[in-house]
């Protein structure tokens, strides 16, 4: 792989890229569907993403084929264009008002068939569907593009693309522009499909402000080896930040309309009162509570010391830990986990009481002064059910709640599951300053958790508000905030006046800890614009078309606080930007036509947020949090199933043809009263070192003794430390984690998935799905065996992996060992000071002695499992020692 300098940051721009081609014929045929081209081209001129996928498909079978195309594209982003080019006619998708759609919508429903080519799927992602019958020998051209404005979330911008060809691709081909003016602080790729053999087509170049990101791989690369299948299915990930300076404001100008971007750097974290509400009805019962547990004992560790805490957990009644708020000191802090750990499920949900304990907590310390001034008060509130005790009404609690808040403190709501109504709970958060989020359930759900904490952990400014000369600008979006968290951005846009002043200045104001600021800016009109003009791939008139993203956004927002009286003109002037620009929204749908003969045309529409959805960040919330809170990972899918026409369904299954498979005869039994001797099976040890230039290749490391955590190996010149938790009772580690000061990286590993922490953002991979990460200073790769190698120039190669040999359990593997410094210690990293072997015992030279730093050892010849290569291992003899 070609690669430059490194650069840093996020916000989730997911693209998944999935592309299938599935015959079913009474003569399987493969590949009659053949997608020939396939290409991706996403361009991001200042964190506003345009993104067109072009797929080019042949149909080369005898009969006619119906080709379904489906497409996975984040929630937030709007549909701005699809067309279908078959024998050279083009038919295109027309975005009209939904009242204008409905008759071919009622039509096509009618009929039985289903015409909403729009619907939610999965975390982040919608899915748009069409169809269309492809004659013999013909070809058809799918276009789709859709925009979207990257947020920044725990420092990154993300950009993901999934990729599922699922056939071999002639031409395959996925090109990513970015446009910086800030200029790029930091880049990083990372996928989940890429070998060694990939990463030749990947090619990586940088400048000051701009990258490009190209991955064209031959057909013989997309072979998976000794076939003829492709190796192509998974992520492919951007990541990137921008520089900024203490003034945290970059003002650009493109075609008449600007852009602030507002993430000042170097500000100190504002102290917090926050109180947790955590649900302990009987839904939460079984893995949701533990999870909660597990993350809220993580989030208590995180507290700074100058914030002030308390916990409510309820189900039918509500109960407080304290009677008030305490300062997170390490003393609190440890009780506040032993409380949590104690948390039972059981009994109905009374959300309604809950929620004015919490209130009244901080009320009560608001009066008697006891909340630090100028600090920041936050409720967090968790639940998976609607209300079943007490107040039932959900109109009723919120008007209850906003009451009772009085606009004083910010509420933020975390719906777990889908038996919540997250209506109610978006509407809750949104009328109190805070939002909602949705933690799925899944193996992950501790980190979505904890990684929601995380990007509302440090409030950096209140009241933010914005402000441009009144003779030079209009049409300006929401320019006041109520919070700014550090890790994201703010986000303000308009139009230049026609007769503005050549210069534009700016001012924006907040409150810090204990007094207030202003961030003063100044441009040049002109010359703003021409940072714009250069860039052959940037799109025109993007920042207008950010502009209106953006408000569209707003807008429809603020109809969900809304009266009746005020939602309506809300609603004409989003429908109106929606026509306008060419958006698919909530207000507006695309009409599909196709060929004549075949169904007329079918609508796109944007579902709108239920049950299952993702929920819209509020514009209320200067931090501008993601709408996303977990990894992986999650953007765009591309879909081919090419189906011949079928008059009759099948009904039922086939016998398989060809004879019975034979009969095998089963194994003798042993005669009575003999026990056939049954030889232990050979163990992998918990550790093999490798010791280069000693008279001993490698160790073998039996670990017999062990209390808490262990310091397996550090070394500060290489920048890496090495723990883990060692269970003798099973013979495994429970956890192993390694750390790197350079980049400032955690990847922590257990029996279930591997956890890398960068920049408080959590990721998660499960064991055996490959990886492939390029960060400046440090790679990471995981094959299909689940061997993750975490490897840098110059440095040791750390390696995880989960063995389902005999004695299973996580192992550590090192290469490169030669790298360590003189200054390696630990458990492990002790064997990397000079070993010093004395000869085999007299009357037994399967043991000798070792001595390390002056201790000495017992070492014994055994015979073990070489885990290295991955199950089932290879049989060794190795010198084995007892810690």
């Amino acid at each position: 792989m070609k690669t430059s300098a490194p650069g840093r940051t996020c916000s989730i721009a997911t693209v998944l890229l999935s592309l299938l081609a599935v015959l079913h014929t009474s003569t399987p045929q493969k590949n009659d569907i053949d997608i020939y081209s396939l290409t991706v081209d996403s361009r991001v001129s200042s964190r506003f993403a345009h993104t067109v996928v072009t797929s080019r498909v042949v149909n080369k079978a005898n009969v006619v084929q119906e080709a379904t195309f489906q497409v996975e594209l984040p929630k937030r982003a709007f549909i701005t264009n699809f067309s279908m080019i078959i024998d050279g006619v083009t038919y295109p998708g027309n975005i009209k008002e939904k009242a204008a759609a409905q008759e071919q919508y009622s039509t096509a429903v009618a009929r039985g068939e289903s015409a909403g080519l729009i619907k939610a799927t999965g975390r982040k992602m919608e899915q748009f569907q069409v169809s269309v019958n492809v004659a013999p020998s013909a070809k058809v051209t799918f276009e789709l593009v859709y925009e979207e404005l990257l947020k920044r979330r725990l420092e990154v911008y993300e950009l993901l693309l999934k990729i599922q060809p699922q056939q071999l691709v002639k031409h395959l081909q996925m090109d990513i522009h970015i446009f910086e003016p800030q200029g790029i602080s930091f880049l990083e790729t990372e996928s989940t499909f890429m070998t060694n053999e990939l990463a030749d087509a990947l090619t990586i170049s940088r400048n000051k402000t701009k990258a490009h990101i190209r991955f064209k791989p031959t057909l013989s690369q997309q072979k998976s080896p000794g076939q003829e299948d492709t190796v192509l299915n998974g992520n492919f990930i951007i990541r990137y930040d921008v520089n900024r300076t203490l003034s945290g404001g970059s003002i650009q100008i493109e075609n008449g309309y600007f852009v602030h971007y507002f993430a000042p750097e170097g500000l100190p974290t504002i102290p917090k009162n926050v109180i947790f509400v955590i649900d302990k009805s009987g839904s939460m019962l079984g893995r949701k509570i533990q999870q909660t547990r597990e993350a809220l004992i993580k989030i208590l560790d995180d507290l700074s010391p100058r914030d002030q805490f308390n916990l409510i957990s309820f189900s039918g009644d509500a109960t407080q830990w304290k009677p008030l708020l305490v300062p997170a000191s390490a003393e609190d802090v440890n009780q506040a986990r032993r409380y949590v750990a104690g948390i039972q499920a059981q009994g109905g949900t009374n959300i309604n009481d809950a929620m004015l304990m919490a209130v009244q907590l901080l009320s009560n310390a608001n009066r008697q002064e006891l909340l630090p001034a100028g600090s920041v008060s936050l409720i967090i509130l968790l639940t998976d059910g609607d209300p079943t005790v007490g107040e039932t009404n959900p109109a009723r609690i919120q008007k209850n709640v906003q009451e009772a808040i009085a606009g004083q403190y910010s509420l933020f709501c975390l719906g777990f599951g889908f038996d919540v109504s997250y209506a109610f709970l978006e509407k809750l958060a949104l009328d109190n300053g805070g939002l909602a989020r949705r933690i799925y359930e899944d193996s992950d759900s501790a980190l979505q958790l904890q990684d929601f904490y995380q990007e509302v952990a440090n409030p950096l400014l209140t009241a933010v508000t914005f402000e441009y000369p009144s003779n030079a600008v209009e049409e300006v979006s929401q320019d006041n905030f109520r919070l700014l968290f550090k890790g994201s951005e703010i986000v303000v846009a308009g139009k230049l006046q026609d007769q503005s002043p050549d210069v534009l200045s700016a001012k924006v104001r907040g409150h810090l800890h204990m007094q207030n600021i202003t961030f003063q800016t100044e441009i040049r009109v002109a010359e703003k614009e021409e940072e714009f003009q250069s860039p052959k791939y940037i799109f025109h008139s993007f920042m207008e078309r950010l502009w209106a993203y953006l408000t569209i956004q707003q807008l429809l927002e603020k109809m969900i606080l809304a009266s009746d009286a005020e939602k309506q003109a809300l609603e004409t002037r989003a429908l109106n930007l929606s026509l306008q620009y060419s958006f698919v929204t909530p207000l507006t749908s695309m009409v599909v036509t196709k060929p004549e003969g075949e169904e007329r045309s079918e609508v796109a529409e944007k579902p709108v947020e239920t049950g299952g959805c993702e929920s819209r960040t509020p514009a209320s919330l200067a931090a501008h949090l993601s709408s996303a809170s977990q990894p992986r990972p999650r953007p765009y899918f591309f879909f081919f199933q090419n189906q011949p026409r079928q008059t009759h369904p099948q009904v039922g299954c086939q016998p398989p043809s060809g004879p019975l498979p034979a009969l095998t005869s089963q194994p003798a039994l042993p005669a009575l009263g003999t026990t056939p001797a049954v030889p232990a099976p050979i163990q992998a040890p918990p550790v093999i070192l490798t010791l280069p230039g000693q008279s001993v290749n490698h160790l073998c490391v039996d670990i017999k003794h062990s209390q808490g955590p262990m310091n397996l190996l550090s070394d500060p010149d290489q920048g890496v430390e090495v723990t883990g938790q060692y269970e003798t009772e099973k013979a495994q580690f429970s956890w192993i984690e390694v750390t790197f000061k350079n980049p400032q990286l955690q990847v922590r590993a257990s029996p279930e998935h591997v956890v890398v922490t960068r920049n408080r953002r959590n990721s998660a991979y499960k064991w055996k799905e490959t990886l492939f990460s390029v960060t400046p200073g440090l790679n990471m790769t995981m094959d299909k065996a689940g061997l993750l190698l975490l490897s840098s120039p110059d440095k040791v190669t750390i390696g995880l992996l989960p063995w389902d040999g005999p004695g299973e359990g996580l192992r550590l593997l090192l290469r490169d060992t030669d790298r360590f410094s003189s200054h390696v210690g630990g458990t492990l990293g002790q064997f990397y000071q000079g070993v010093l072997w004395g000869p085999p015992a007299a009357a037994d030279d399967s043991r000798r002695t070792l001595s390390v730093q002056g201790r000495d050892y017992s070492a014994t010849r055994l015979l073990k499992l070489d885990y290295q290569e991955g199950s089932p291992g290879t049989e060794i003899s190795c010198w084995s020692v007892e810690l």
